[in-house]
């Protein structure tokens, strides 16, 4: 019998078992190789891009439980030393994932987390060297003191998105524009504010499919309806405001429970301005109720709550009973 026959009658023998030891001894080999965290990497890699497709129907906190493994995985890899160039490939990867953490938590209310994962997020811009990275993780946080009542520490944040952005039409710097037009916009600097809108649509009219795509790190047409929505409210430029709402709605797709909330939020807000406060709080304890509980703390809270602020007497009473019911 030859080697080759007696190796074959081996294995049939055997059923092909493994030698003891024989994974162990891979796993050593492996690990003692560079780029041996190709599978790790490329793994994180493909989260990144999974999960900044948005919430898809789904609650924050479902979002983020789902999210909780990857987020071990990531902790893992980044404690490993790396050649250079994939350190610098994974902190854009870390800074885009914790990114997204700190939005969720944005969205779910717990803004001091968010200011942390957006801390974070930051940190790992910076190593990576990406400034459109940077300046989309600065124009997002904005958006937690913007939203939860410090614009001017918002209007500082989008200002700083918008230097780190660049001349470069991106996703990054149509977004840090209508964020500082919000911002502008909540401390009364209107003139500022329609400069910033006029720049946010600017950049918007020229950004490519990638950069307009409808995700987290992009500016599709209907989240940019969304900011400018917020914006004219904001200056009491109601049908300005009204005609965004209506352009967003038009590219929302169902079930999108946050951005229609939130629209219409603004529509009731803009009810209120020109002069109909009965009307206005009927639009807002109507979508209210209709909430999935797991929506009723957080961003839509807050924006419901600022229109709580501006109402009297019945209409007051009204949301008020709804918000706290």
């Amino acid at each position: 019998m030859n080697r080759r026959q007696f190796l074959g009658a081996a294995a049939l023998a055997t059923g092909v078992a493994a030698l003891p030891g024989i994974a162990e001894a891979r796993e050593g080999i492996d690990a003692g190789l560079s780029g041996s965290d190709a599978g790790d990497l490329a793994y994180l890699d493909g989260a990144f891009e999974r999960h900044r497709g948005g919430y898809r129907g789904r609650a924050p906190g479902v979002v983020l439980t789902q999210m909780r493994q990857d987020l071990d995985l990531l902790r893992n890899v980044l404690s490993r030393p790396h050649p250079a160039g994939t350190r610098t490939d994974l902190a854009r990867t870390a800074a885009g994932i914790t990114g997204l953490v700190a939005i969720i938590q944005h969205d779910r209310g717990d803004q001091r987390d968010s200011h942390g994962w957006f801390a974070t997020a930051e940190k790992a811009a910076r190593e990576s060297g990406d400034r459109h990275m940077l300046a989309w993780v600065l124009a997002r946080h904005a958006m937690v003191p913007l939203n939860y009542g410090a614009p001017n520490a918002a209007a500082n944040l989008a200002i700083s998105a918008r230097r780190e952005a660049g001349r470069t039409p991106t996703a990054a710097a149509a977004l840090a524009a209508a964020v500082t037009a919000r911002a502008l916009a909540s401390i009364g600097d209107h003139r500022g504010a329609l400069r910033a809108v006029a720049d946010a649509r600017t950049i918007a009219e020229h950004l490519n499919t990638a950069q307009a795509a409808d995700t987290w790190f992009g500016y599709p047409l209907q989240k940019h309806h969304v900011h400018l929505s917020q914006a004219f409210t904001l200056m009491g430029r109601t049908r300005e405001a009204n005609a965004e709402q209506q352009a967003a709605l038009a590219l929302t797709r169902s079930p999108s429970i946050m951005t229609r909330a939130l629209l219409t939020m603004d529509a009731a807000t803009c009810l209120s301005l020109d002069g109909d406060p009965a009307a206005a709080a009927d639009m807002a304890v109507g979508v209210w109720k209709q909430l999935p509980a797991a929506y009723h703390d957080g961003l839509i809270r807050s924006r419901a709550e600022a229109l709580h602020r501006t109402l009297a007497g019945s209409a007051h009473t009204r949301l008020g009973e709804a918000l706290t019911g």
